[in-house]
């Protein structure tokens, strides 16, 4: 079993902490604001908004990751049990690579989502759970509650903090700083940095690549110096929620929400169809072998009438041409506008009815627009 904290106002990340007191040591005001975030405060922008998109899109940006957190499972049960707690596989997770996953209750309703790591190192093989510290309480008290009487520890591990480094470039900075290369997304390795041990994980994305390089928490200040000395640009919270938007990626809590069931969310990459029975899993299967779901959540992009305003998020899609008593086709659950080189597109995401899916349908909203996308966007259209 595990003691389960009970957080209450949101801590500064260990950068966020780092950039206030180099600041405050010269006696400069803080040039940014400092915003919730995924359960933490980090800074929203660090860098002027399109540095910070071109970086992202067509460059190397360097960002805060200390609203990850990590939790440790140990004990001989430990891939058998956690096997049984989410919707992807486990077991058969090859060493040195990670999935995303579902966490369901009995009833198929989705209580968080996660990344497991297999991690085959010298000190064993272990197995890690990656969440948000706004998810973290809720996920760890929900998997305590099934630990019974199997030989299973969830230990979170402390003093430890991530930056990420995002964008096409971002290889090339991950290379000059000598960490070795990663055989693709969701695979992980351990590394040096200036004599700083470092570990190196590739993280999902749909239109660039996503890294995350985990130290010391102490370590947080040397690492983003290191990064930003190799050439990758500083950017806030507000700029990945930009690129999170624009790659159709759902977040939890957002777009996902306690009452979706998992086809709902059309993230078929987190479901694993030949693993072992899970919580959940009856819904799931009876979903599969039986019909499908009403709705499914949809990356978009808008048109906007000239003048009008940017829907917010909550705002209903109709089907175009449709009489005002019809049933709305979905609804706005994130939204962005990307701007980067005089081009301005707008991208949302939105649980969207299956029949107004079928055949192309044209939705709009209240001034404008909407098409669904079948795929990320072009990065060079953007």
């Amino acid at each position: 079993m595990t003691e389960v904290i009970q957080t209450t106002a949101p801590a500064a990340t260990a950068l966020a902490a780092y950039l206030a007191a180099d600041l405050a040591a010269s006696n400069a005001a803080l040039p940014y604001t400092l915003v919730a975030y995924l359960g933490t405060l980090t800074p929203q922008q660090l860098d002027a908004t399109e540095a910070e998109t071109g970086a992202l899109l067509l460059g190397a940006a360097v960002h805060d990751l200390g609203w990850l957190r990590r939790v440790a499972l140990r004990g001989e049960d430990r891939f058998r049990w956690l096997s049984g707690m989410v919707t992807n596989a486990v077991e058969t997770l090859p060493g040195q690579s990670g999935a995303y996953s579902l966490v369901l209750n009995a009833q198929g309703r989705i209580q968080g989502d996660a990344y497991i790591w297999r991690n085959r190192n010298a000190n064993g093989d272990a197995l890690e759970v990656e969440v948000t510290q706004e998810q973290s309480d809720a996920l760890l008290a929900h998997f305590d509650h099934f630990i019974i009487m199997d030989d299973v520890e969830l230990a979170p591990v402390s003093g430890q903090s991530a930056l990420g480094v995002t964008g096409p470039k971002a290889s090339e900075i991950i290379a000059k700083l000598g960490l070795p290369e990663l055989a693709g997304e969701l695979s992980c390795s351990a590394g040096v940095i200036g004599g700083i041990p470092v570990q190196l994980y590739r993280s999902y994305g749909t239109i660039v690549p996503h890294y995350q390089i985990w130290v010391a928490s102490e370590q947080i200040p040397a690492l983003w110096n290191a990064l930003r000395g190799a050439g990758a640009t500083p950017v806030g919270a507000a700029s990945l929620e930009v690129l999170r938007i624009a790659e159709g990626i759902p977040a939890y809590g957002i777009d996902i929400q306690s009452r979706d069931l998992a086809q709902e969310t059309a993230q078929m990459r987190a479901i694993s169809f030949t693993k072992g029975c899970y919580l959940g899993q009856e819904i799931v299967e009876r979903i599969r072998s039986r019909g499908q779901v009403h709705r499914h959540l949809r990356a978009l992009e808008l048109t906007a009438e000239p003048g009008a305003e940017l829907p917010a998020a909550g705002a209903e899609l109709r089907v175009s041409g449709s009489n005002a008593g019809a049933k709305p086709a979905g609804a706005i659950t994130s939204i962005t506008v990307l701007q980067l080189g005089g081009a301005r597109r707008i991208f949302a995401i939105a649980m969207i009815r299956s029949e107004a899916e079928v055949g192309h349908v044209a939705l709009q909203y209240p001034g404008g627009t909407a098409r669904i996308l079948h795929a990320p966007p072009n990065l060079a259209e953007i």
